[in-house]
């Protein structure tokens, strides 16, 4: 298990270095010249030359990559265009916001998911059945951006039950999610967050424990007049190490995919940085926060290989 885990963090680093390679590649290959967006038209040519040298911006690609490689690994993701603010203070203050909401979601999300999906592989073929199954595909297809568009319509807007957009008064400094004047501006982003991963574990759970109910041994059990619910207990063990695999998954698919959610609701996350980031053409801070999503993500996926071990013994990592 120990020589399982150390290999595992040894294939990681040539991973996050192709992470890095792709993050440069893809951000300089985007249209647009980031000291433009910093300069008035009228600005006399030397004076934006000397801008772009401050940057860095005049070196070889091949250059810029290597000193932000260097910067990098010793914890300095660089400085932001926009406000010349510390990318990884900006980044981490953004992380926090965006890490809560993803967690809580999913977290709703998988409970949620695994009593839709055990009520409806026990009642297989049924109205409960089909009603289950039409929420997880209504969760799975449903656009998020048009779904928050709607929550705000509905429950901002005309029942005025909750804060269309934000992060409260007070702003990230003070926000408390045990105080329910705080925590009422993160339920719509929570709702639509948790919505698409409902979907996707839910007919992942049905689905896998229908072949675990309909195998032979279950009917052997049944035969030795064990309890149903002990039956179904005993189904849901053998089903866990997926359940456990897809909460992984989709927490990291949260953590990253959350641009357009935040993006509507306003929610200070690392969804709206990098789509700020995106419009302003502010290089280092897009740099920077899809590196640290990136990283996110990989990690969460160790830890997740990781847990399934631990999860279900059968499985042997060497």
């Amino acid at each position: 298990m120990w020589l399982y885990a150390l290999r595992r963090l040894l294939m990681t680093i040539p991973i996050l270095l192709g992470v890095t390679i792709i993050c440069f590649a893809l951000v300089k290959l985007a249209p647009g010249d980031p000291v433009q967006n910093l300069v008035r038209p009228e600005t006399p040519p030397e004076d934006i030359a000397k801008l772009r040298a401050y940057y860095g911006l005049d070196q070889p690609v091949v250059i810029q990559y290597f000193v932000w490689l260097w910067r990098v690994l010793s914890g300095d993701l660089g400085t932001s265009i926009a406000n010349n603010a510390p990318v990884a203070s900006e980044v981490l203050r953004a992380f926090q916001n965006t890490i809560v909401i993803a967690i809580i979601s999913v977290v709703l999300a998988f409970f949620a998911s695994m009593a839709l999906g055990i009520i409806a592989a026990t009642r297989q073929g049924g109205l409960v059945d089909r009603f289950v199954t039409a929420v997880a595909v209504f969760g799975i297809s449903v656009p998020t951006f048009w779904l928050a568009v709607v929550l705000v319509i509905l429950f901002a807007v005309n029942f005025n039950w909750l804060p269309a957009t934000g992060m409260g008064s007070s702003g990230s400094d003070s926000f408390n999610y045990f105080d329910w004047n705080d925590f009422k501006f993160a339920v719509m982003p929570i709702v639509a967050l948790a919505l698409p991963p409902l979907g996707i574990m839910t007919r992942t759970t049905r689905s896998a424990l229908s072949e675990i109910l309909n195998q032979d041994f279950i009917l052997t059990l049944r035969a030795k007049g064990l309890s149903e619910t002990s039956i179904i207990m005993h189904a849901v063990r053998n089903i866990l190490p997926g359940a456990v695999a897809m909460l992984g998954l989709q927490l990291g698919y949260l953590i990253g995919g959350s641009v357009l959610v935040e993006t509507v609701f306003t929610w200070p996350g690392t969804g709206f940085l990098l789509n700020k980031a995106i419009l302003t053409r502010d290089i280092p801070l897009l740099q920077g926060t899809i590196l640290v999503l990136a990283t996110v993500f990989v990690l969460i996926n160790l830890v997740v290989d990781l847990l399934q071990s631990l999860v279900d013994p059968r499985i042997k990592r060497i």
